[in-house]
């Protein structure tokens, strides 16, 4: 392992993790305060509403004034919304406004964690600024692979930590300590990836002005390829939110889990997304091409949501899964790859938060729907999600020349 890469990988594990983290819990935390489920998908959207806003402010920030201030200052916001959270699960169950007084502190919580989160794209900005472009495709594989493993440790520590005698403190204590020990290799491993002579003029940044993504587009004019993939990464992760939104929910209805129970299912099927991310899209990008593997995902991800909802027995249930599971897997580090390899070396940090925002905001806009039809129609939703993907694909097809030309497919190969 290349020592530069460390905090990269680090702060993609951890980025992970604090969402994870509480996969198998934060249903039950809602459950714990009689809340409806409406209020799980809400929660999810506090911390994507603000990680939209906040992506690009950071982003920008990285390539006006450095990566390394930006990933310090962003990571302290992390471990400080741990420590809010903890404060919330201390205080008394009151009502407050039709909640859970709690409830209403863990959504503070989740915003200041989502609006310091949208450091994300500043550590693949930091991952472009040390690679090169033959490297880009798969560090950014390796990168996916790390974040599965985030997803595999997550929901088990998550899950375990909840079940000891603090309950879901314990939770928060694993992951704010988690937050520490990232801020101390931030400080003391790593090094500035942009001097300052590459660094663009400071200008002042209006957080308001993320709302606006389409005039950020616009603004830093990325190439067609781009703007494809931008269009087609919208629908895809449209497709993730409803999933992630929903996912807990289905398996807790189908299997009846509990906290641990849930953990330890999210942490056997994870080892898929780690394995698949980390080498599996190496080799289809090697053998086929990135696009060609794009198209690939697409369909296993549309397959497998559909299959998913064909059985409640468990083994054939996890069969479905790691065919949907295969199909993300091989999407997250190709779209990234691609991004990275024709995005301006000057604007890096800025697309790479417009690509974030893009996720951040389909998170922001659905998880409250996604969890209300779920509630109101079960797991028929699926079928809707699964057109989602469908659809993406249909935009590679008919841009197919954009996405193909020669010399990006000799680019795009792995040595």
């Amino acid at each position: 392992m290349q020592k530069r890469l460390i905090p990269a990988y680090l702060l993609t594990f951890v980025n992970v993790l604090g969402f994870s983290i509480l996969m198998p819990v934060l249903p039950f935390i809602v459950e714990t305060y009689h809340a409806p489920e409406w209020v799980y998908g809400a929660l999810l959207t506090f911390y994507s509403a603000f990680q939209f806003l906040g992506a690009p402010y950071l982003g920008a920030m990285s390539d006006q004034q450095g990566r390394k201030k930006v990933l310090i200052i962003s990571q302290a916001g992390t471990l400080l919304s741990w420590l809010v959270f903890i404060v919330a699960l201390a205080l008394p169950d009151v009502p407050f406004l039709g909640l859970a007084l709690p409830l209403w502190i863990i959504a503070v919580s989740r915003i200041l964690d989502g609006i310091t989160g949208g450091n994300t794209s500043v550590a693949n900005a930091y991952v472009s600024d040390i690679t090169s472009r033959t490297e880009k495709t798969y560090i950014f594989g390796y990168l996916g692979g790390i974040a599965g493993i985030g997803l595999i440790v997550g929901p088990g520590i998550g899950g375990l930590a909840a079940s000891t005698s603090i309950g879901y403190t314990g939770t928060m204590i694993v992951a704010s300590a988690i937050s520490v020990i990232t801020l101390v290799v931030l400080f003391l491993w790593l090094k500035e990836s942009l001097p300052e002579n590459k660094r663009r003029p400071v200008t002042r940044q209006r957080l308001f002005k993320s709302l606006f993504i389409m005039e950020r587009i616009k603004k830093v004019n990325p190439p067609a390829i781009i703007r494809v993939i931008f269009w087609m990464k919208l629908l895809f992760h449209t497709m993730m939110t409803f999933y992630i939104s929903t996912i807990a929910l289905f398996l807790i209805d189908l299997f009846d889990f509990n906290e641990k129970e849930l953990g330890f299912f999210m942490l056997v099927v994870g080892l898929f997304l780690s394995f698949n991310q980390a080498f599996l899209s190496r080799v289809f990008v090697k053998k086929l091409g990135a696009v060609n593997t794009l198209i690939i995902g697409l369909i296993l991800a549309a397959t497998g949501l559909f299959c998913i909802t064909l059985t409640d027995n468990l083994w054939l249930y996890i069969m479905f899964y790691y065919v949907m599971n295969l199909g993300l897997s091989i999407c997250f580090p190709t779209f990234n790859s691609l991004i990275s390899i024709h995005a301006d070396a000057n604007k890096q940090g800025e697309i790479m938060g417009i690509s974030e925002s893009i996720r951040s905001m389909t998170m922001a806009a659905f998880p409250v729907l996604a969890a209300a039809i779920y509630g109101w129609i079960g797991y028929p939703v699926y079928y809707m999600i699964a057109a989602l993907p469908l659809a993406a694909l249909a935009i590679a097809l008919k841009n197919i020349k954009i996405l193909k030309p020669e010399h990006y497919t000799e680019e795009l190969e792995v040595e």
